[in-house]
């Protein structure tokens, strides 16, 4: 199916390595450019010649900057201009007692996971607006409807971008932009793969065999009964970037491995 995201240029936050750096790929393999976005420039500028060097015909750059720290994000936004696809995935995230999780700890999370949507949404989507095409996409979570009790402060996060999407969606009506959320499951991230991996030569066992174990202890409810891959998340996304799907607009679209048990 043809996507038809040539001469479109998208911004991916945290896409330095993971699900973002997925997204970047799969959007690149469809014809779109493509601006990076992490916090350390090594790391930043090592993805960014990955991508040249697999799609040399197309434009990808980059911009380091931390979400966390006001000045980067606003020297960020002001390099950028015309874009036609804001994906919001930046996002941290820890395993935490809620007795334990301080008030800077909710602050720093919902500073990085929700303030940063909020914020380039709110630079992007005027621009949108008056060219008459946009797609702003939510890398939420299933994490944001079933708070997982050992990280609320994350779930909380999670279900706000859903609130902040869904109201922005509203302020779409009658126009060929989107603004829409994916609510990922487990998936082997880079992040996850690195505790994983230290787990499995600490307990001396195959990673294989260990994360198979954690699926089933963590998720066993889980249809997929494995992780998901990072591009199997940016398939749908895809997808949601593309003029294609103009029919979806203020919607939470399930890459959860069928977790969630919800209709």
């Amino acid at each position: 199916m043809d996507l038809k995201l040539d001469s479109k240029t998208a911004f991916i936050s945290g896409s330095s390595q993971g699900i973002g750096f997925s997204i970047a790929r799969q959007l690149l393999n469809e014809g779109a450019d493509v601006v990076l976005n992490g916090r350390e420039e090594r790391k930043l500028y090592d993805a960014i010649a990955k991508l040249k060097q697999e799609f040399p015909h197309s434009a990808v750059s980059g911009i380091a900057a931390d979400f966390s720290k006001a000045e980067e994000v606003h020297n960020l936004l002001n390099q950028l201009n015309d874009i036609d696809i804001l994906v919001n995935n930046v996002g941290i995230f820890e395993l935490k007692a809620f007795e334990e999780i301080s008030d800077a700890d909710w602050i720093e999370i919902f500073n990085v996971n929700v303030l940063s949507s909020i914020r380039l949404s709110r630079h992007l989507l005027p621009g949108m607006l008056e060219r008459d095409f946009g797609r702003i996409i939510f890398i939420s979570s299933e994490s944001g409807v079933n708070i997982p009790a050992d990280m609320i402060h994350y779930g909380m996060s999670k279900a706000a971008m859903l609130a902040v999407c869904n109201g922005l969606s509203k302020m779409t009506k009658g126009t060929n932009v989107t603004i829409n959320s994916v609510l990922g499951g487990p998936t082997y991230s880079d992040g996850v793969a690195a505790v994983v991996e230290q787990l499995a030569i600490a307990q001396k066992i195959p990673v294989e065999q260990l994360k198979s174990g954690i699926i089933r202890q963590t998720n066993p409810d889980s249809l997929l009964q494995r992780f998901i891959e990072p591009a199997e998340i940016a398939s749908l996304v895809a997808y949601l970037a593309s003029p294609l799907s103009i029919a979806t607009n203020g919607a939470s679209l399930r890459a959860d491995g069928g977790v969630l048990k919800q209709i």
